[in-house]
């Protein structure tokens, strides 16, 4: 009898229920192994960010600006441009319905290390390099292979890419949930954590309504193109949004998101191109789930922010998340170099905005793959009509 497997997301709802319910009565022994483990696990997490950064971006960057031509140009400007929008939004909202629901102060790092309970040892990893020195160096190279257009580089990084995708895979989504349990088994000894649950809940139901309405505003957009009506263009997708909802995986939803996307009426070369390209690099779900939770927790632990820092963050945040492996939560751990560098992220409130994240994983998938066919749509309409101009010219012309 084979054991079902499960999730990650079961998995981290497992860790956190497991660590509210012993934490709220227990020795302090206990707590300071997983203080201990937290401690470790955290220093090696540090260590990776800058080469999850440099391991992803390059060989993104690289691959985008081969240079297939002017529709690989529009489709990944209209991708950004679409995961930019939804940053804005998200912190349009959260700055107009955040600070009714965040009313307390909440120290992450106090709560976390347990009331002074201190791990039996502790290890230095430095990293080998800093988060916005490994950003630089990722953009360099990335632009520098694809305008050489080496391909001996290019093999070189997508191999290294490969091996950060299955460190992720191997070790650190395996070792997410004890991490998380330590976290909030830490907290619930403090006695914080109904309070930072709380707050949770409320966040998660916003970022919910949010992503529903995005998915709305998209199709309302691509229907000004197409001139058809959203909703039912809407409706048609609705299979790939369930079938995202189900894998988690943009990639795995392909097959399911291109044949609804040529059911509205996208030519097939275009969703052919457009649906396997946006992918990889329209996450407007992800983006507005990340810049939302991040606004939360800034919030929580009273982090002074403004309007121009959390710009740079959204511009920044859209180019990395073009650098997200195709596995669960790959999205926020793509992110984390972003978070630290511009945000001042800890290895603390690092751990909850994954948490937070993969907590809903599955809707923000789910909001990128069906905005896929909204882009989609736009695009074949672009197309239809500069060909209709190239042949009006090529008829004058003879």
């Amino acid at each position: 009898m084979r054991i079902p497997k499960i999730g990650l997301l079961p998995k981290i709802i497992i860790a956190i229920a497991l660590g509210i319910a012993l934490g709220i009565e227990t020795p302090e022994m206990p707590v300071r192994i997983f203080v201990t483990f937290n401690s470790l696990f955290s220093e090696f997490l540090g260590f990776l960010i800058p080469l999850i950064i440099v391991g992803l971006v390059t060989p993104a960057i690289a691959d985008i600006g081969k240079g297939a031509g002017k529709l690989l140009l529009v489709t990944a400007l209209l991708a950004y441009g679409a995961t930019v929008l939804s940053g804005f939004m998200s912190y349009g909202v959260g700055q107009t319905f955040f600070p009714s629901m965040i009313s307390e102060n909440v120290q992450l790092s106090q709560d976390c290390e347990a009331q002074g309970v201190k791990p039996f040892f502790t290890i230095s990893i430095p990293a080998p390099l800093n988060v916005m020195t490994s950003l630089i160096l990722a953009f360099t190279l990335g632009l520098g292979i694809a305008h050489l257009e080496s391909k001996s580089l290019r093999n070189g990084f997508s191999e290294f890419r490969d091996i950060i995708t299955k460190t992720i895979q191997v070790v650190v989504l395996p070792l997410l949930p004890i991490y998380i349990f330590g976290i909030f088994f830490n907290m619930t000894h403090s006695g914080e954590v109904f309070r930072v649950l709380s707050v949770f809940v409320k966040i998660i139901g916003v970022i919910f309504v949010m992503h529903i309405f995005l998915l709305v505003f998209q199709y309302c957009v691509a229907a000004l193109f197409a001139r058809k009506n959203p909703l039912r263009m809407l409706g048609t997708m609705l299979p790939a949004y369930f079938t995202a909802l189900g894998t988690q995986s943009s990639a795995a939803t392909i097959p399911v998101t291109l044949r609804q996307t040529i059911k509205n009426g996208v030519d097939s070369d275009i969703a052919g191109f457009v649906i396997p390209l946006c992918a990889t690099i329209h996450l407007s779900g992800s983006t507005m789930k990340i810049v939302a939770c991040a606004l939360a927790l800034m919030m929580m632990q009273n982090i002074p922010y403004d309007f121009q820092m959390i710009t740079g963050f959204i511009l920044m945040l859209g180019v990395t998340m073009v650098a997200a492996p195709g596995v669960p939560g790959g999205a926020i751990m793509a992110a984390l170099g972003v978070l630290s560098s511009m945000l001042g992220f800890d290895e603390k409130a690092l751990a909850l905005m994954i948490a937070l994240y993969i907590a809903m994983d599955s809707f923000g998938t789910a909001c990128n793959v069906t905005g896929d066919g909204a882009l989609a749509v736009i695009i074949n309409r672009m197309w239809k009509g500069k060909k209709k101009q190239n042949a009006g010219a090529a008829e004058e012309c003879q």
